[in-house]
């Protein structure tokens, strides 16, 4: 039996706005829409809506307005704010009094409004589960705690390094062999990659890897947020310490006591938050915000960031001695430009997890595929696919599917109209080589060392494709 979708409820005053989100929501989600934070109330009155999507600055009742009283009752929803105003005491009021679980700026990009909404539902589905688990509890503890070894085992089949979808001689696999060795001894791990590589994925698996694996994973974007903000999510505050404050939270750090927590894009944080990271860091503990006593943590640090904090340290936009505190071990993702056969099995992996498995690339488009330089990675295949099986009429999906810069990528490496046979698909190809070979030694005057240093071959290299593409070395 299908599942239904998941209800989403969007608010916002701009009718325009709503129609956006709308459109761009209601392929994956059953869409509720309101017009005021009076008429959302409505809706909630009379459907059942799991993720609740608010505008901050609305006539009548602001969104945390909204979503405070969303809270008080329907508290198992999940609350978000999308707001163009940045301020940190409206962020810092949301999150406080309406409990807010994201807290995202305008304009909004659709593939990364998805991706949050879609773990919005995740999320939603893991409250429900467990709190059927806790009323199990109360009437068979034992067979409660047989169930949540067996879910933890599931978490790290699922959460290990096989996550991280790649081929038979793909560069990843000495990457993962050399992370499974780190994960082992308890010392602080830098990823390093562009955005959208899996650098949280690869965390994920050094944590499951480790004997902190039954203790929580809990994962921070550092650039996501401005620094007050920041110190609170990770240190915590008690009530009263700052505006807003209107009762305690608990940091990150002490939700990852005895686990593993994962600082996404460290490199963006400002000289001021890395002096009280490195101390908290040195000293084992952290001093909740408002508060007169330190508490002792104990956490493996896991950090990630896009940038070269070498670059940085020299520069002196990041601390010398926080890098070399966080960077025990350092591991870099290279981007999936240089790991093309992965494509097609990542690809292949995201149709089977988005429930297409019938679902069927065509050899041209997976040569398309392979040809695009993917500049957002993973992130941007994951649209890709979502795109291509919202199109598709059956269960074979052609590179006509895929958005146009994509095909215009790929349209000389492989056209989209070539047949299917391998025989074509070499010749196409070989025409593509001479033709860049050509070019190449036009442009270089026949000389065969430049021509080999633009394409990235050997001298002997070179003379092997002259000979075999039937070129002459003059």
């Amino acid at each position: 039996m299908t599942a239904r979708p998941v209800a989403v409820l969007v608010v916002d005053d701009e009718p325009r706005a709503l129609e956006t989100l709308r459109r761009t929501l209601e392929d994956e989600f059953e869409i509720f829409t309101a017009g005021s934070g009076a008429e959302g109330l409505q809706v909630l009155e009379q459907e059942c809506v799991q993720v609740v999507v608010s505008d901050q600055r609305m006539p009548g009742m602001s969104g945390v307005e909204f979503l405070r009283t969303v809270r008080s009752h329907w508290p198992d929803t999940i609350r978000m704010i999308l707001s163009g105003y940045t301020e940190s005491e409206d962020i810092i009021r949301g999150i406080n009094e309406a409990g807010i679980w994201q807290y995202l700026l305008k304009p909004w990009r659709p593939d990364q409004l998805l991706l949050t909404l879609h773990g919005a539902a995740q999320l939603w589905r893991l409250q429900q589960e467990n709190q059927r688990l806790t009323l199990e509890l109360r009437g068979s503890p034992e067979q409660l705690a047989q169930r949540v070894a067996a879910l933890r085992q599931k978490a790290r089949a699922k959460g290990g390094f096989d996550a991280l979808t790649r081929a038979a001689d793909s560069p990843l696999n000495e990457l993962c062999t050399l992370a499974d060795k780190v994960a082992g001894h308890d010392l602080a791990v830098l990823v390093t990659g562009e955005s959208g590589t899996g650098k949280e994925l690869l965390a994920r698996a050094i944590h499951y890897a480790s004997v902190r694996a039954d203790g929580p994973f809990v994962v921070e974007n550092c650039g996501a947020l401005p620094d007050t903000l920041l110190e609170s999510e990770l240190f915590g505050h008690k009530k009263g310490a700052f505006t807003g404050a209107t009762e305690s939270r608990i940091g990150l750090f002490q939700q990852a006591d005895g686990g593993t927590l994962f600082l996404d894009e460290i490199g963006d944080t400002s000289p001021a938050f890395q002096v009280k990271l490195l101390r908290a860091l040195q000293e084992g503990e952290i001093r909740p915000l408002g508060s007169p006593r330190p508490v002792a943590v104990d956490v493996r640090l896991i950090a990630a960031t896009h940038r070269d904090l070498e670059v940085d340290v020299t520069a002196g936009r990041f601390r010398e001695d926080l890098y070399y505190r966080i960077a025990g071990m350092t591991l870099h993702l290279p981007p999936l430009r240089e790991r093309p056969q992965d494509v097609a099995p990542i690809a292949e992996g995201l149709l089977r997890s988005y429930g297409s498995a019938e679902a069927r690339l065509t050899p041209q488009a997976l040569a398309c595929l392979r040809a695009y330089p993917w500049p957002g990675n993973v992130r941007e295949l994951q649209n890709e696919m979502r795109r291509a099986l919202a199109l598709a009429e059956g269960t074979e999906l052609g590179a006509e599917l895929f958005t146009p810069r994509v095909r215009e990528a790929a349209v000389e490496a492989v056209p989209v109209e070539a047949t299917a046979s391998s025989g074509m698909l070499r010749h196409h190809v070989e025409r593509v080589e001479a033709q860049l070979i050509r070019e190449a030694m036009e442009r270089h005057h026949g000389n065969k060392t430049r021509v080999a240093d633009e394409l990235g071959l050997t001298r002997v290299g070179l003379r092997m494709k002259l000979a075999k593409l039937g070129l002459t070395e003059a």
